[in-house]
């Protein structure tokens, strides 16, 4: 976090700003813009661009001009034009770079037709509109609550005060269209507010929350992912991931953006292999495909007779016993293709000399009790044995006058008298 107020506070507890991704010095915005040209100078026949970014909740961002020409920079809270009322905002970026955003999300050049900033932020507007964001998570509650109430098949997923707390905007997700006239009229009767219902698709919603993807970083489509390309299962079939739509499927529900990002190297790559349907012809019979291996060119067939064996070919040869097979002619084997990898064994890759990869190296060896044990019993029959030789019975209670320890009577003691053998033959009994 850049900003100040995200520091830890009292007790080492972390305090944090509560914005959420919206604070004032643009450290830990959503949708960011470094302004790489902020330390360069115009050319002196050049006036600068009068266009302004400005950023509102969540990562919505629009372009205004700035008609007055106030001394703008990033970080600083503006009021704007809004179209009914004025709205509060964060400026994110000014200068050239404005140009060159609006070039690439298609906007036009001509910024008189843009809607104007009116002066900087007072501390009365920013006071309104904090008190106004503060209200939006109560007011979400209730929202969800009577949309329940009314039966109505949707999502509130979000909402937005305008900066003057004249206006209110929700946005909700629906896989149906829903009749949400009632609601309004309730929404505004409940809130004293003007009422917009904004909906919005299973991925714009992902991209304003925001959240933590299964890579362990945030999602792409709330920190720098802005245009959301169709994504199909065939992306996840040329990488040879598995068919898992608890594994593909982002936080939104629908198949993960980042499976386009590295599709068309894969689809470079695939083009040098033929299609895995083809058969090769043999004496020994057709061989089918079982696996490839993009990275290290190869391939697996088997016999259609003998399915577990399978042989490791390069595409290669694959591509030649293909050719060979189109002349109308059959390959022997295929051994005869297969090249034989030797792996030097000796040649160490990679040794842990330190000791340093173990988990367990801080751990304390455990101690051999059993060894313990039996060394007290060799020391306590060490100076019996002496007694035994000396002819003293307790030589230590002649020295000290201390009394013998009395043995201990309650073990059981052993039969001494010779057993019975049955085996041997008795004699008849006397008569007494």
């Amino acid at each position: 976090m850049g900003c100040t107020s995200c520091a830890s506070g009292a007790g080492g507890q972390p305090k944090g700003c509560k914005n959420n991704g919206t604070c004032g010095t643009d450290g830990c915005n959503k949708l960011t813009v470094f302004d790489w040209l902020s330390n360069m100078a115009l050319p002196a026949n050049m006036t600068p661009f009068d266009g302004v970014e400005v950023r509102f909740k969540n990562g919505r961002k629009h372009f205004y001009l700035n008609k007055e020409n106030l001394t703008l920079s990033i970080g600083d809270i503006v009021t704007t034009e809004a179209e009914s009322g004025h709205d509060v905002g964060i400026v994110t970026l000014t200068g050239e770079l404005v140009r060159v955003q609006m070039k690439k999300k298609k906007e036009r050049l001509d910024t008189k037709l843009l809607p104007a900033i009116y002066r900087k932020a007072t501390q009365k507007d920013i006071d309104i509109w904090q008190t106004a964001r503060n209200r939006e998570d109560d007011i979400q509650k209730k929202s969800r609550q009577i949309a329940i109430r009314l039966g109505l098949r949707m999502k509130i997923s979000d909402i937005e005060y305008q900066g003057d707390a004249s206006k209110i905007v929700f946005y909700y997700t629906a896989e149906e269209r829903v009749d949400f006239r009632e609601l309004i009229k309730e929404l505004a009767r409940t809130f004293s507010s003007r009422i917009e219902m904004k909906q919005v698709g299973f991925r714009q919603e992902a991209a304003r929350l925001g959240g933590i993807g299964s890579c362990g970083r945030e999602l792409c489509c709330s920190t720098w992912l802005t245009d959301f390309r169709s994504v199909n299962t065939s992306a996840a079939r040329y990488q040879q991931l598995s068919l898992n739509p608890q594994k593909l499927a982002g936080q939104c529900g629908k198949l993960k953006c980042c499976l386009n990002y590295e599709l068309d190297t894969y689809l470079d790559a695939l083009q040098e292999f033929p299609k895995t349907d083809v058969k090769l012809q043999t004496d020994k019979g057709p061989a089918v495909c079982q696996k490839t291996d993009i990275f290290k060119g190869l391939m697996w067939f088997s016999y259609l007779k003998d399915g577990m064996n399978w042989h490791e070919l390069k595409v290669s040869k694959v591509n030649e016993i293909i050719a060979i097979n189109k002349k109308g002619k059959k390959v022997a084997t295929l051994e005869e293709f297969k090249e034989d990898v030797f792996v030097d064994i000796e040649k160490e890759i990679y040794s842990n000399v330190v000791g340093q990869d173990s988990l367990t190296r801080f751990d304390q060896p455990k101690r051999n009790n059993k060894k313990r044990r039996n060394t007290n019993k060799k020391r306590k029959r060490q100076p019996a044995k002496a007694t035994a030789k000396t002819g003293a019975k307790n030589p230590t209670a002649a020295t000290t006058g201390n009394k013998p320890k009395p043995r201990n009577n309650n073990k059981r003691r052993r039969n001494n008298k010779p057993r019975p053998n049955n085996n041997q033959k008795q004699g008849p009994k006397k008569d007494a």
